[in-house]
């Protein structure tokens, strides 16, 4: 066995803790990546007696290139003894319903699916493809847009339902790896669009950083994330511990969303887990986790007047009480101009 598919065993097993009869739905684009991701798993499905699945997502956004790329994948799944299923999502549609980027409906609407044919298949894991060179990516991409220490330390090989067995593995590798087994695959072309931020990354500044800062940037940034995560894993111990003990009471399920946050114990905690603990319950309670909100209702606990208000975003509003903040959806989840109090 070469060194590729030694690597990859290793972490399939170890790291994404994938085991002996574990059923994984393997997301499968047609690019490189994805088809080396398919074949490794297919060449120890009898090893470890996996269940694969082979599903491909049409976003619906490049129907010239689309079909060959749904032809190759069913082939090869043939060809692999794996079954294959096709989804279609309509990404321009849900982007404009939602106000979200292509980018951000795309991803959202291709894990709705995947996770949609875990469910029926009753999978164990989701298998995606993203390598070494995607995680310095994304780690730059979340700097940009000014995530925090969890944001900034980057995917997970294992995170929930998603496995992610090719994150310690550069492309480089993989493409050697495809050419000398001869195994086919497609180009997007939607990846040399520079409207795209994670292209402009891609093509513009990490080949930039690599130039003009240090060669090996790429390992640099995957260190640091590394780094960053250890320090996530203790944070959010001590994140949940903090939670439980400054969330009141929240909705039981099936009732409108709503919490009581007390005031006097929030504001003893530490500013860093203060911000994490808001972070979790605005995530919790399906609002806008922004840096502006996170810290408008911090400020709000430390010097918020009782009676008062904070109009957070989706009809969220905080009402302000000496002894805790009272997080309700007053008229629902949708924008209004009214008052809790008069």
């Amino acid at each position: 066995m070469s060194f590729l598919p030694r690597h990859f065993l290793d972490t399939l097993t170890s790291s994404c803790a994938v085991a002996q009869g574990d059923s994984l739905v393997v997301a499968v684009s047609g690019g490189p990546d994805s088809m080396a991701l398919l074949h490794l798993l297919a060449g120890v499905q009898g090893q470890l007696c996996l269940e694969l699945s082979a599903v491909w997502v049409d976003h619906g956004l490049r129907p010239l290139e689309t079909e060959a790329e749904r032809e190759l994948i069913a082939a090869t799944a043939a060809k692999l003894n794996v079954p294959f299923i096709s989804c279609q999502v309509d990404v321009v549609s849900f982007a404009a319903e939602h106000h979200l980027s292509i980018e951000h409906a795309a991803r959202d609407l291709r894990y709705r699916a995947l996770r949609k044919v875990a469910g029926a298949r009753q999978a164990d894991y989701i298998a995606v493809a993203h390598t070494a060179d995607d995680q310095a990516e994304e780690i730059l991409i979340r700097v940009l847009r000014g995530s925090g220490r969890k944001g900034v330390s980057g995917m997970r090989v294992r995170n929930a339902d998603l496995v992610r067995p090719l994150l310690l593995t550069e492309k480089k590798e993989l493409l050697e790896w495809l050419t000398a087994q001869k195994i086919s695959f497609c180009l997007d072309s939607s990846n040399d669009d520079p409207k795209y931020i994670r292209n402009r990354v891609r093509h513009l500044l990490l080949p930039f950083l690599e130039k003009n800062f240090d060669e090996g940037i790429g390992k640099s940034l995957r260190k640091t994330a590394d780094s960053l995560a250890m320090d996530e894993s203790l944070l959010a111990d001590l994140t949940k511990t903090a939670f439980s003990q400054v969330i009141a009471s929240r909705s039981e399920p099936g009732e409108e969303k709503s919490a009581r946050l007390l005031r006097q114990p929030f504001c003893l905690l530490h500013q860093a887990l203060q911000r994490r603990v808001v972070e979790q319950l605005l995530w919790e309670l399906g609002g806008t986790a922004s840096y502006d909100h996170i810290m408008a209702v911090c400020r709000t606990a430390a010097s918020g007047r009782n009676k008062s208000e904070l109009h957070l975003c989706r009809g969220l509003r905080v009402g302000v009480f000496r002894e805790y903040l009272e997080f309700t959806y007053p008229v629902g989840h949708t924008p209004w101009r009214g008052r809790l109090f008069t």
